[in-house]
């Protein structure tokens, strides 16, 4: 393809420029509702449990399998996601991610048995594990350098809000205990999601990696508003592809700084779900009926839990490049020990009364804003930041990975575990999960605040320690510097 000639800056129409970033938006908007199914189809099982569980005659142990055999599928699904958006693109990989939502939830709205939920669920939890690698990857590589990071964090908070209309479909459903339609409602979202997938173009990233350069520039200028604009992108684009053709599992073996970075985003994954948000989103209302909440009631407490890491996550986005990533995660480490702590003190001491259910949804929503000011959003921050830019996309599917099955794990023994140890016992066991992440936290990761990826590539090549492996970047070069949340990695 002909480089075209640069336009002139008196040529560059400001209107095609915010045509530009309109459609970059909506396009990214239109991906963006990956998140909202993600974050629907994860949420939904809360309120639907005590339900579903006492149809189908559901044991602790079977209810534990029906939540967590959709970890177990996104666990799968995140790593099938890898070929499958390299061959069929981001937008492929998110069109498959619909039929797969759409299939779980007829399965799981219809299902007749303990088996046939457990199979509905699988699928849903495929679909989660390709919307959770594919869609962030092509919103990264839709948008501008400059507005990349807050779009990715707009794509978590997203996930926050589906969980929480989740819960709130089941509140108001769980009157009538009408648990299928708390599932099968599901579809449609899941319909519309498909509907967008098919309206989005290709990520220009992916064409130019297929050889269709002419399709990857006419999509950059569509985006981006500007034919020079477009063509000086597409060049830097085809440079980056140049420097990422070693692979990342020969960057592991040979780059001992790259095996500290590697490990520690695994590491952050795997405490982020020790900490134990989403095992007390999913069994909050199963903890609270324990502690003699009505179904009602402790259904409806439960959203308030997904209303707190919704705010709570919407906060930090506003702090995160100001405040830095080790203060958030430092404080929120030590408000979640502390609420779990207490949690399970009160427990423990059987408080009950008013005072004791006030207590008890205090620390639960303490706990929920605590971990989504920071255990929540800085792991997934962190662990592409630190990773250098061959080795992100092995570094980022490993830690998915350990993520999922981390959650898998956990939500797979709660109850079992909760009747042998007692529930103050589990929280206190949390309550220690935490104190570990604080330690992490404090002694292992750095502040990548105003610190540029190509610098802290550099020091983490130079086997520098963790901890010192962010440097800051002078103030002449700190208005261009970025996050690249998956947007660099290798497709």
């Amino acid at each position: 393809m002909k480089t075209a000639a640069p336009e002139p800056a008196s040529q560059v129409d400001p209107e095609s420029l915010r045509q530009g970033r309109q459609n970059a938006f909506l396009f990214a908007g239109a991906a963006g509702l990956a998140g909202l199914m993600f974050g629907l189809d994860t949420g939904v099982i809360a309120g639907a449990l005590k339900f579903m569980g006492a149809e189908l005659q559901a044991s602790d142990r079977a209810q534990e399998w029906i939540v967590s055999s959709l970890m177990l599928g996104a666990a799968a699904g995140s790593l099938l996601a890898i070929p499958v958006s390299k061959h069929r693109g981001r937008r492929g990989a998110m069109f498959y991610a619909g039929l797969l939502f759409l299939i779980g939830t007829g399965l799981c709205a219809l299902a007749p048995s303990i088996p046939v939920m457990i199979a509905g669920r699988i699928f849903l939890g495929i679909g989660v594990g390709f919307a959770s690698f594919s869609a962030p990857l092509y919103i990264a590589e839709i948008t501008e350098k400059s507005r990349r990071g807050k779009m990715i964090s707009i794509y978590q908070l997203v996930i926050t809000g589906g969980m929480l209309l989740a819960l709130l479909s089941d509140s108001l459903l769980a009157y009538g205990g009408h648990w299928r339609w708390m599932l099968g409602i599901l579809a449609v979202p899941t319909v519309l999601f498909i509907l967008a997938t098919t309206q989005v173009p290709y990520s220009p990233r992916w064409l130019a990696m297929q050889g269709r350069k002419h399709e990857a520039h006419s999509v950059l200028q569509k985006i981006r508003g500007s034919k020079q604009q477009a063509t000086e992108e597409l060049n830097r684009i085809e440079q980056n592809l140049k420097k990422t053709s070693g692979s990342g599992l020969a960057l592991l073996k040979s780059s001992p700084g790259f095996r500290k970075t590697f490990t520690l985003g695994i590491l952050l994954q795997m405490f982020q779900q020790l900490a134990g948000i989403n095992i007390l989103l999913y069994y909050a209302p199963h903890i609270l009926e324990h502690l003699h909440f009505s179904a009602q009631a402790a259904v409806w407490c439960t959203t308030l839990l997904g209303l707190a890491n919704m705010v709570a996550t919407g906060f930090a986005i506003l702090l995160i490049d100001r405040w830095g990533r080790r203060p958030l995660l430092l404080t929120s480490t030590i408000i979640a020990t502390i609420s779990l702590t207490l949690f399970g003190f009160l427990l423990y001491s059987h408080v009950g009364g008013t005072f004791g259910s006030v207590a008890v949804v205090t620390l639960l929503v303490i706990f929920t804003l605590g971990f989504a000011t920071g255990e929540g959003p800085i792991p997934w921050t962190m662990c592409t930041e630190i990773q250098p830019l061959q080795g992100r996309g092995l570094a980022i599917a490993c830690s998915t990975f350990a993520n999922w099955i981390t959650n898998w794990l956990i939500s797979n023994v709660f109850l079992s575990v909760m009747s042998v140890i007692g529930d103050f016992g589990v929280f206190w066991t949390l309550a220690g999960f935490n104190a570990v992440f604080f330690l992490i936290g404090y002694f292992l990761v750095p502040e990548t605040k105003g610190c540029s990826l190509e610098e802290i590539e550099q020091r983490v090549k130079a086997n520098v320690p963790l901890r010192e492996i962010g440097q800051p970047l002078s103030s002449a070069s700190s208005s261009t510097q970025h996050t690249v949340p998956l947007g660099m990695q290798k497709g």
